[in-house]
């Protein structure tokens, strides 16, 4: 994808994706990034992307543990996307007066699963709570 368009990514269009899978052979997540040119990189734990992309992996780093619950995960992950938007006017983080939310999809060796916007939206409500913001 990101090969096919390096012309548009050398005049500054540019999207990187992250890709991120269950991988049934070896048992584990696997996570990968890509640069502007194609090449792909795998992380071993977690990634973030994008202007505010540092400030959320610094946030990652902080919370992250292996083994974590679901509900740990999609938390910490809200944390990380909320940390970044203090931080970087190009990132967006939650809006509760307009009922902006982040989207979150979880992956497991059972599969790919939305989390429900209700859910997100409590993690959103809780975190600022504590954050004395609500």
């Amino acid at each position: 994808m990101i090969r096919m368009n390096l012309p548009m990514a050398m005049q500054g269009l540019v999207v990187v994706p992250i890709f991120a899978g269950f991988d049934e052979r070896a048992g584990v997540g696997r996570l990968f990034k890509y640069d502007v040119t194609g090449g792909r990189y795998e992380e071993t734990e977690y990634f973030a992307q994008g202007s505010g992309g540092k400030d959320a992996r610094d946030s990652l780093k902080k919370r992250y543990r292996r083994e974590m619950s679901k509900d740990e995960a999609v938390r910490v992950g809200i944390e990380a996307l909320m940390d970044a938007a203090d931080e970087d006017l190009g990132t967006g983080g939650p809006d509760l007066q307009r009922g902006i939310y982040p989207t979150v999809r979880i992956i497991t060796r059972s599969g790919f699963a939305e989390v429900a916007e209700d859910e997100i939206r409590r993690y959103c409500e809780a975190i600022l709570s504590e954050r004395g913001r609500a």
